[in-house]
């Protein structure tokens, strides 16, 4: 299940599999050239649990509903120098899931201004928050990492910030790294953080390059924060509100327990975070309401869920339909409280930097 660079023979994919073999379906080719992208957690699938999926698991591209395109807003921005307030904190921006894309990331902060031709801060007071998800399916996640790491360090040098939200893939990536083949409960029999990381677009050359001070990086992310009445999560689930009834309770539970470095526990988090589609169905507005309700602010601006499933605009399997989903900006929803911001770049969509608020 990845982009770009293989993962190695048939073998190494199943062995860490404890009850169950990988279905044939993870190693399948999908729109335009890339392999499917899962719902990012250990194989479900209606051939593997005919009666039903298990508790927590989301399902894969294949059954995902989706959305009629009128229910929701595409915002599209034109390219712009970053302001630069006399008075108070610079212009704020956020990026969608990069996965591995550092090519695509370096252009895309390019454009608005943010980095210049060599790759170095030069916005000055701007902020920027990066909503998580930085390796797996792309070709250089440790590199987008290292990027992120320096480019907080020259921000805030400016007086400005570059900052990061923690998703679910930074916890996949810390528990293949920690936790190995060591089995877990995942409420559907024996599975293992390395066969996930695996199914799930983890890159041998990430695991190889991951050095110590990545690790702590990641492991010390939060998980939420409230900037200027927008609410910054990864992934669009109302699971954050397991975990405290405030943004430092939150994020403090969530530190806690990578530090107690409990197998099933992180499991158990990694499984919260790959949830998805709260904002969007039924109620999906009170969902939101909810988060808003209990942590501040007026409006939720999340990643994880790729636009192109929001839109239904994945395509055909065969890649009959002239190219890749086309995605110009983020898209609004939920009566307009949430902001979907995950421009699916791994399915030839678009790595997402954007400016806050939006002017709509």
């Amino acid at each position: 299940m990845t982009q770009g660079a293989g993962q190695g023979p048939e073998a190494e994919r199943t062995a860490t599999l404890r009850d169950f073999r990988v279905p044939a379906y993870v190693h399948e080719t999908g729109p335009y050239g890339h392999s499917t992208h899962p719902g990012d957690v250990a194989p479900p699938h209606e051939e593997a649990y005919p009666e039903g999926y298990p508790e927590g698991y989301t399902p894969t591209e294949r059954n995902l509903p989706v959305v009629n395109r009128g229910d929701t807003l595409q915002v599209t921005v034109d390219p712009a120098v970053v302001p630069q307030p006399v008075d108070g904190p610079g212009a704020l921006f956020v990026v969608g899931d990069v996965h591995g894309y550092l090519d695509e990331l370096v252009a895309a902060l390019q454009e608005k201004g943010l980095i210049d031709s060599a790759g170095n801060w030069c916005a000055g007071t701007a902020r920027l928050w990066f909503l998580g998800d930085f390796t797996d399916r792309g070709p250089d996640g440790i590199g987008v990492i290292d990027l992120v790491m320096r480019l907080s360090a020259e921000a805030a040098a400016a007086g400005g910030y570059c900052k990061a939200l923690m998703g679910n893939h930074e916890l996949l990536l810390l528990g293949a790294k920690r936790f190995g083949d060591t089995p877990v409960n995942s409420g559907a029999g024996t599975a293992t953080f390395q066969a996930a990381w695996l199914l799930n677009g983890g890159q041998k050359t990430d695991m190889d390059r991951l050095q110590d001070h990545h690790l702590q990086w990641m492991a010390r992310l939060d998980a939420m924060e409230a900037v200027d009445g927008h609410l910054l999560v990864h992934s669009d689930t109302t699971a954050y509100l397991d975990y405290g009834d405030s943004i430092e309770a939150v994020n403090d539970t969530v530190r806690e327990t990578l530090t107690r470095n409990d197998a099933d526990e992180v499991w158990d988090l990694f499984r919260k975070f790959t949830k998805r589609f709260s904002f969007r169905d039924e109620g999906g507005a009170d969902h939101v309401r909810s988060l808003l309700d209990t942590y501040g602010g007026t409006r939720i601006v999340h990643g994880h869920s790729p636009i192109p499933y929001l839109l239904g605009e994945v395509g055909s399997e065969d890649g009959e339909d002239g190219g890749g989903p086309v995605v110009e900006g983020p898209h609004v929803y939920a009566d307009g409280l949430a902001i979907a911001m995950d421009g699916g770049v791994t399915m030839a969509g678009k790595l997402l930097v954007q400016q806050l608020p939006l002017d709509i």
